[in-house]
């Protein structure tokens, strides 16, 4: 196995561990156990993988190389949800000048092949991938994880007021699970529509009450949330405070005009704005900002300098 394919194997791994009865209190070192699985190993054990820390979480162990490196680096942060600790991650591809789609919609693709194949590995490592009805209607996803090894989630569609047609993928296809929310009035005990399940949020004006979106897919046992899209729809995540993890993937491309990626409130001055901690990566042409919203505020000399590691 080559040394990226052994990483993505220990993230999965990993995830599910973190998942299924780790015991958080104590370090311990871990190998891959042949069967998708961990064995907990000595810390000096030649095959060790992957180390937990009881107050910072997943590392890795032992001999990789820099591609694996890389990977790891990337993803592990996201391959500690549980019940205690859930994470919700946001992510958005977009020009660079700040559209991820044209006046029209298009928005096939705006990033590269590299972060379309980081879009399925983050659905992978994630119990739930929620998406607006905007993107339903605009692009019509899957939400699968075709493009890599891993499981897919389960496949949250928000759509307040029941505006979506039955016949997208993801009411039909029985790919995986399909969960659509909608406003709580709108909605028949036991009531499918399609393939999908059908449950109700409360919500004000056609806007989502997001802490109880949260709670309803925390109850169903998703702990680990990615939301995938729209601008919208992460942006009112974002906006609510929601968000432990945002990516942004920005590709060398000039849209002109289109649909905005973040849309917040504004800010008066500069030093109000939402600097956030980060690192960044090489995706193929684009170039991907990890932000961690939840770790301290930046020195006033800004976040320390990291190497622009690539991601294959």
């Amino acid at each position: 196995m080559q040394p990226a394919d052994r990483a993505w194997s220990a993230l999965l791994a990993a995830s599910r561990a973190a998942r299924n009865g780790l015991d958080r209190s104590r370090a311990a070192s871990f190998a891959l156990d042949g069967a998708g699985g961990l064995r907990e190993v000595a810390p000096t054990a030649a095959d060790a993988a992957l180390v937990w820390h009881p107050g910072s979480g997943w590392g890795a162990a032992g001999a990789w190389d820099d591609e694996a490196d890389a990977r790891l680096a990337l993803y592990l942060p996201l391959c500690a949800a549980d019940p205690d600790r859930p994470l919700t991650l946001g992510h958005l591809g977009q020009s660079l000048d700040g559209f991820v789609a044209t006046r029209t919609g298009d928005a096939r693709f705006v990033t590269g092949t590299q972060n379309i194949v980081h879009l399925h590995r983050l659905r992978a490592l994630c119990d739930a991938v929620v998406v607006g009805a905007e993107t339903v209607a605009g692009d019509d996803p899957r939400l699968t994880t075709r493009l890599v090894s891993g499981p897919n989630p389960l496949r949250v569609v928000l759509d307040p007021r029941r505006r979506l047609p039955v016949h997208h993928h993801v009411f039909v296809d029985d790919a995986a699970p399909t969960l659509l929310v909608c406003e709580s009035a709108r909605v028949q005990p036991g009531e499918r529509f399609g393939r999908a399940e059908v449950a109700g949020a409360p919500s004000r004006d056609g806007r989502f009450d997001l802490h109880a979106v949260l709670a309803l897919l925390h109850r169903r046992g998703c702990h680990a949330v990615f939301v995938e899209g729209g601008g919208v729809t992460v942006s009112r995540f974002l906006e609510a405070g929601l968000l432990d993890r945002l990516h942004i993937a920005i590709a060398p491309l000039v849209i002109g005009h289109g649909r905005p990626g973040l849309q917040l409130p504004p800010v008066d001055r500069l030093q109000n704005g939402l600097r956030p901690v980060h690192r960044v990566f090489r995706m193929g042409e684009d170039v991907l900002f990890d932000c961690d919203l939840r770790a301290g505020a930046p020195t006033n000399d800004g976040p320390a300098a990291s190497p622009l590691a690539r991601i294959h």
